[in-house]
């Protein structure tokens, strides 16, 4: 089916030199999860990012959705925005898998392509759909004390609690029928082969994506990396993708 997804520019100037477009974690607002991230990367980018159906700006989800069906409206919508710019995507978890699936396409506006704490699958089917039967029953809610265990190194929520708890309040106002088609959608998906430039960055302390096997470990974070150390993040991934050739300074 067609997703209707909200996008929202997060920061640097509009129609600026390169664009990147950034994705969400199951369960979060893209806002809040990319806003201070998005601030350093401004200098850089023109930032826009998009919501998953209920979550955040995003309306509540009409029907069933699939990753494929983000990934199609996201290069519709991303190749109305490029306007010939140098253009690249980042996504977190959710957002990381919906990477995974533009980086195996050979079309599209997007040069380079960041997954952050993803993995070409995520868990495995029956913990999907036994959460969005729960979810379904008890409201996103319920999910709040495992996503606090889940999305955070050790420390931070009493390091940082006005970020943690932001993150952790939007989570109860999240659509529960949208998170739980968006679990149903992460029980099936995975992706195929890589066919343009995509590198994999996981926190060392994610316990939802082992950070074996990835490009980048960033240290000193969990499961949401640009909400947690958001300008070493940004960094980071601006060193990314000038080593994938897709140049972060206006010429």
């Amino acid at each position: 089916m067609t997703v209707e997804l909200s996008l929202t520019r997060l920061a640097g100037p509009e129609r600026s030199g390169r664009l990147l477009v950034v994705g969400p974690s199951l369960g979060t607002s893209v806002a809040l999860l990319w806003r201070d991230c998005a601030r350093v990367l401004g200098a850089e980018f023109e930032v826009i990012g998009w919501d998953l159906p209920g979550h955040g700006s995003g309306s509540p989800a009409t029907g069933a959705f699939s990753v494929q069906d983000i990934a199609d409206e996201l290069t519709e919508r991303a190749g109305a925005l490029v306007g010939g710019r140098p253009c690249a995507y980042a996504g977190v978890s959710f957002g990381g898998a919906v990477g995974f699936e533009l980086a195996s396409r050979s079309d599209g506006p997007f040069e380079a392509v960041v997954c952050i704490g993803a993995a070409p699958r995520i868990g495995v089917p029956e913990m999907w759909r036994e959460r969005a039967a729960l979810v379904r029953r008890a409201g996103t809610p319920v999910m709040v004390d495992g996503s606090a265990q889940r999305w955070f190194a050790p420390g931070f929520i009493a390091r940082a609690p006005r970020v943690a708890g932001a993150l952790l309040r939007a989570l109860t106002e999240v659509d529960k029928e949208s998170y739980a088609l968006a679990c149903e959608a992460l029980a099936v998906f995975e992706a195929g082969a890589a066919a343009r430039p995509l590198r994999a960055l996981v926190g060392e302390h994610d316990v939802v994506v082992s950070p074996e096997g990835a490009d980048v470990v960033l240290a000193g974070c969990g499961h949401l990396p640009p909400a947690e150390e958001p300008a070493a993040v940004a960094r980071t991934l601006v060193e990314v993708l000038e080593e994938m050739r897709c140049p972060t300074t206006t010429a």
